[in-house]
């Protein structure tokens, strides 16, 4: 049987209209499977509704193949026996949940548009509506990246200082901004929209280029820097003039790849003085001065080995920190400093100023390059990354492309990677990783304010937990088994009692339940 064919079979027999709906399966050879879309059929776990206090919803994804499977049971009054407790400690209050999601980048617009619009639309939406994950964050590229098919910013005319030839580029009007607008269309609550630039015109550059180790010309309060600062205004007037609005950016994706290596794609090098006085002095005055006085400013967008070092160097340092929210970390290199090293230190020296993650992808290093369909190690990797952020203060996480071609495209630079969703425009059909369910069970069920609550253990564990208070009252624990053994646990939560478990091997559950 085709494809296609087991689409249309799964669709006659499952129903559209009805609740969950089930994953058809596509085993590509690389641990587990990936489930198949088209625009006539999508898996689904549905809008989910806790039931009343006494019972709690499990959902489950597994190596095995399962998928957000759910399940409803009981909680017990009375302990199940000598087994692995998980106390839930509600009055240990740490931070709250802004959001999870994807970039927008021009290769992702690319793949999408390359579906027919009835699969856009299903694309679309498993991210984006209240049947989908829940996304609510989307990161914006400022003009071109390595995920684009060309090199461009949107002021290329040299000696433009006063930036009157300043022009969104096609890429902008003709994708990213329709598909954002269908997007906040789709979505039940606010998107949130976040932009990022990799680089700055090359006649504002020292190497006079846009890629390789350059950075701006002259000094922070020069003509350069201020332009560069007005450049951030009018990308935000430009996308506000079609109804967008961004919640917050950065000030600039990866600055130590411009600075201290000689970057293949497109990089602007700052440091972390110069980023500070470039805040102090043009960024933060500009955005003040603006249309745009709200709009939240994240420092370093980088890796998070710079920490804590670079919040120190800009956030010791009032004018600058007067103007700026929060701190920006990429995944990349996480396992080179530990994140209580990194992340807590940051959060403990500086509570004021909140942790978000702005980029990952799984397939970019040297020896494990590209898109896996199917591969359950990504999956665990994103699961890992995301409960040690969580765990470490982090607000929100944020992949990097939201859709990606077979070949983890296109990239101008053929740096290929993987994405949560794979993209075939010959069959109009588009693949959900494994990383798109890790993503799944954090996006779906904490919502923008859920509280991170303490959990203590029984005894020493293989499995990585976090929980957490939801606006309601109703809670969320997520249990990550990176292990080849089946654990069994029950969680203790003295609003409610007992609540039985069980983790198979190399699996991800939610639990989720009202306390009244």
């Amino acid at each position: 049987m085709s494809l296609q064919a087991a689409l249309l079979l799964v669709a006659f027999t499952t129903g559209l209209t009805t609740g969950a709906q089930r994953c058809v399966p596509v085993d590509f050879g690389h641990g587990s499977v990936v489930c198949a879309c088209n625009g006539t059929y999508c898996d689904s776990v549905g809008p989910v509704r806790l039931p009343p206090a006494g019972h709690f919803l499990s959902f489950l994804t597994s190596k095995a193949g399962r998928r957000l499977e759910a399940e409803q049971r009981p909680v017990r009054n009375d302990t199940t026996g000598d087994t692995l407790r998980l106390t839930i400690v509600g009055y240990q209050k740490y931070q709250r949940v802004m959001g999870f999601g994807g970039a927008m980048t021009d290769a992702a617009a690319i793949n999408i548009l390359s579906l027919s619009p009835a699969t856009q639309t299903q694309l679309l939406k498993q991210y984006f509506s209240s049947e989908g994950i829940g996304y609510s964050v989307v990161r914006v590229p400022m003009a071109s990246c390595d995920f684009s098919t060309r090199l461009y910013t949107y002021a290329d005319t040299p000696e433009d200082y006063d930036l009157h030839n300043f022009t969104l580029a096609p890429e902008d009007t003709h994708m990213k901004i329709p598909l954002l607008q269908r997007i906040q269309a789709l979505s039940p609550g606010h998107v949130s929209l976040l932009a990022s630039a990799w680089s700055a015109p090359a006649w504002l550059k020292t190497n006079g280029a846009l890629t390789g180790k350059g950075s701006l010309k002259g000094r922070p309060g020069g003509k350069e820097h201020k332009t560069w600062a007005h450049y951030y205004v009018r990308f935000l007037d430009e996308y506000a003039k079609h109804n967008l609005t961004f919640w917050a950016l950065t000030t600039g994706n990866e600055p130590s790849a411009g600075r201290m290596t000689n970057y293949s794609f497109q990089a602007l090098g700052f440091t972390p003085e110069e980023q500070r006085d470039w805040v102090s002095l043009d960024l933060g005055p500009a955005l003040h001065a603006s249309s745009h006085p709200r709009t939240h400013v994240l420092i370093l967008d980088d890796n998070r080995l710079l920490l804590p070092h670079w919040a120190k160097v800009v956030l010791s340092d009032v004018e600058a920190g007067r103007y700026i929210h929060g701190v920006a970390v990429h995944w990349y290199l996480d396992g080179v400093v530990p994140a209580e090293l990194s992340l807590a230190t940051t959060h403990r020296l500086y509570p004021e100023y909140y942790l978000f993650g702005t980029e990952a992808c799984a397939g970019w290093l040297p020896g494990d390059r590209g898109v896996k369909l199917g591969s359950w190690e990504r999956a665990e990797q994103y699961a890992h990354d995301i409960l040690t952020d969580l765990n470490h203060y982090v607000v929100g996480w944020t992949d990097w492309n939201l859709a990606l071609d077979q070949g983890g495209g296109p990239n101008w630079v053929h740096n290929f990677v993987d994405s949560p969703v794979i993209v075939d425009a010959t069959r109009d059909v588009f693949y959900k990783q494994p990383t798109f369910y890790s993503m799944a069970h954090f996006s779906k069920f904490l919502w923008e304010g859920s509280r991170r609550v303490g959990v203590s253990m029984s005894q020493e564990t293989s499995l990585e937990v976090s929980a957490f208070v939801r606006p309601d009252d109703s809670v969320v624990l997520i249990i990550l088994n990176r292990s080849s053994s089946e654990v069994q646990f029950e969680v203790w939560d003295p609003a409610v009692g007992y609540i039985p478990s069980t983790a198979p091997p190399h699996s991800l559950i939610t639990l989720a339940w009202n306390t009244r």
